[in-house]
């Protein structure tokens, strides 16, 4: 009996070894399979024309920027809303803003979607966001493991909060912003710290948080969201003194600089045609006005200038972390150059411009030129509005100092994300139904694939609408204002409507744009 009984003993020790064996081997295997899941960091400028970085023709120093290009791909036809918080939440969730409820507004939570710090972090990522929101929920319970930065649109960049003693008033622009580090909301929040900037402090959150989970086996999701260069155009002395002149010659001259550097870096040929320009007539400015503008611009350059550094710093930490390798690195903007101006009442306007105390806007003149070679800016459906710069980056994966046409769209993320990570895209979170993801995966673009857009692309925000399909785009801003039609394989800056010569194709888009808008508006 006693035989038996030890027999039976060995026997369950035996098979719970192979089972503890087999368990730490499936564990090896998951580790190594997370281990070789790329790293992905998202960057994403606010109110940044297309013209406005080095590698995309601008005079602006960005070197940094300009080495991700440099080593990796530009998007000619990559694509945003329009407008900040609709762009922001096509990132986030894959769908477009009328399905999840943010094509007008930003107060209310996100519906119908999951946001890719859900769907990664359940693919085993470590997911981190730091700066801007723009939307109703705390990124930390929306799939995100570590959360700093504006809840809002925008703040004041040197002090978000209230007067700090010894200090000028900080400028606002109608309420005091919602702040939130991790779970916890501030409403003001108002930093000890005199030497805070957004820029340099949303860069140290996440530098941090890279530190702190540097010896994890799983893979992570960053996603940097700044607040650059949107108003108020505020930005530190020394970085402002870099630029000191270099706008006094005026709109013309720089756009046509850049115009010129365009074509020479190879990033746009013969049928980008150079629009016409939108801005007032330098000469026609007095010596005042002239001053204000060349300070203007000149503040904003300092605003990307120091993006720059700072994703200088990402990118070192990343070196030294040993994950620079198996990182996928974007960079985007969320709209095009704005060509709004926020005037306030209670602006110091005897303060300097792009200190604490002055709210300045960019304005539509300096717009038209950050936007080159594109029409109109921010808010508009055309490509000055819509049209980001995009920089995918990806060391042996992405050819070097590579071009693409490919028409993409905010809403590829989300699609692009689950690819790379092998994720599981939910058909249902917290017991309600999620919408499928509406875009294309970009990894075959990335890789140098031929590859076609296979769905149509839609755009409604405020007074502007545009439908891209094929080669061919509508697009219109203005109540009761007709379509113009425009072939965007030979005329990609907009210039020749086409509307009156293909009016059968004009009204096969209308019609399926019509079949879309519907389903969102009567």
């Amino acid at each position: 009996m006693k035989t038996k009984n030890n027999l039976l003993k060995a026997g369950v020790i035996i098979l719970v070894s192979l089972l503890s064996c087999t368990t730490k081997t499936e564990q090896k295997k998951q580790e190594k399979h997370e281990k070789s899941k790329p790293n992905i960091v998202l960057i994403c400028a606010d109110d940044m024309g297309w013209s406005d970085i080095g590698c995309y023709g601008g005079e602006i120093e960005t070197p940094n920027i300009d080495k991700l290009a440099d080593r990796g791909m530009r998007f000619l036809q990559f694509h945003n809303t329009a407008k900040c918080f609709p762009s922001r939440a096509c990132l986030l969730t894959g769908v477009y803003a009328q399905e999840c409820g943010y094509d007008k507004t930003y107060t209310n939570p996100i519906q119908n979607a999951v946001t890719l710090g859900e769907v990664l972090r359940e693919a085993g990522y470590r997911t981190m966001w730091s700066g801007k929101h723009h939307g109703k929920e705390n990124p930390i319970y929306r799939g995100f493991d570590r959360y700093y930065g504006l809840k809002d649109g925008c703040c004041n960049y040197f002090n978000p909060g209230v007067k700090r003693d010894g200090e000028p008033a900080p400028a606002h622009k109608d309420r005091i912003r919602e702040w939130c580090i991790d779970s916890t909301m501030y409403k003001p929040y108002t930093p000890v710290d005199g030497h805070f900037y957004t820029t340099d402090y949303f860069t140290n959150h996440a530098l941090s948080w890279l530190d702190e989970y540097k010896d994890e086996e799983k893979p992570f999701f960053l996603y940097l969201a700044y607040t650059a260069p949107h108003d108020p155009l505020m930005a530190w002395p020394e970085d402002i003194a870099k630029y000191k002149g270099k706008y006094n010659v005026g709109y013309g001259k720089i756009r046509k600089q850049r115009y010129k550097k365009q074509q020479r870096l190879g990033l746009i040929d013969e049928r980008y045609k150079l629009s016409d320009p939108t801005f007032t007539p330098w000469e026609q400015l007095d010596d005042t006005r002239k001053q204000e503008e060349a300070q203007t611009m000149e503040v904003y350059a300092a605003m990307i200038d120091r993006l720059d550094q700072n994703i200088g710093r990402i990118l070192s930490k990343l070196k030294e972390l040993g994950k620079d390798e198996n990182t996928l690195i974007l960079f985007v903007s969320d709209n095009g150059a704005s060509a709004e101006v926020t005037d306030l009442e209670t602006d110091d306007d005897t303060a300097e411009i792009g200190s604490m105390a002055r709210w300045s806007s960019l304005g539509k003149d300096w717009a038209n030129v950050c936007n080159t070679p594109f029409r109109y800016y921010k808010n508009y459906s055309y490509e000055g509005g819509i049209n980001t710069p995009f920089i995918a980056y990806w060391p042996k994966e992405i050819k070097p100092n590579s071009f693409s046409e490919f028409p993409g769209h905010f809403i590829d993320f989300m699609a692009t994300f689950v690819d790379l990570a092998n994720a599981k895209y939910p058909e249902e979170f917290n017991g309600q139904l999620v919408v499928p993801y509406q875009g294309q995966s970009l990894l075959p673009v990335f890789k140098g694939n031929e590859t076609h857009r296979e769905q149509p692309i839609y755009w409604a925000w405020s007074k502007g609408k545009a439908l891209r399909h094929n080669n061919w785009k509508i697009v219109k801003h203005g109540i009761g204002s007709s379509w113009d039609l425009y072939d965007m394989d030979k005329d990609p800056t907009e210039i020749n409507d086409l509307s009156e010569i293909y009016p059968d194709t004009l009204q096969s888009l209308d019609s399926l744009y019509e079949k879309w808008y519907s389903k969102y508006y009567n």
